[in-house]
């Protein structure tokens, strides 16, 4: 694990407020962050300094609960990471499912 690492437990997330509270804090997004989707997708693809790999663990127990929700998450997450591949970035955005 690197000083680059994000640790999400997923075992700790049950709502969407809490998932979205839970990354705020630990992307430091400060206190205008929209807690949504779009908020999430602006910070990742713009705000947030690269290098960053995302480590979910637990991810599984948050797809049982967040649902369709789960999938919306990864899919920004995967658009993010895919934007920084296009954009060529030396350092890019990452995520891993645990």
């Amino acid at each position: 694990m690197s000083k680059n690492d994000i640790m999400i437990d997923g075992s700790n997330i049950y709502t969407e407020s809490q998932f979205h509270s839970i990354l705020a804090e630990l992307l430091n997004f400060g206190p205008y962050y929209g807690h949504n989707l779009d908020a999430l997708w602006d910070r990742l693809s713009t705000d947030v300094e690269r290098p960053v790999n995302i480590i979910w663990t637990h991810s599984d127990l948050s797809k049982q609960r967040l649902g369709d929700y789960f999938n919306k998450i990864i899919q920004i997450f995967e658009r993010t990471k895919q934007q920084d591949i296009k954009f060529s970035w030396d350092d890019k955005f990452d995520y891993i499912l645990k």
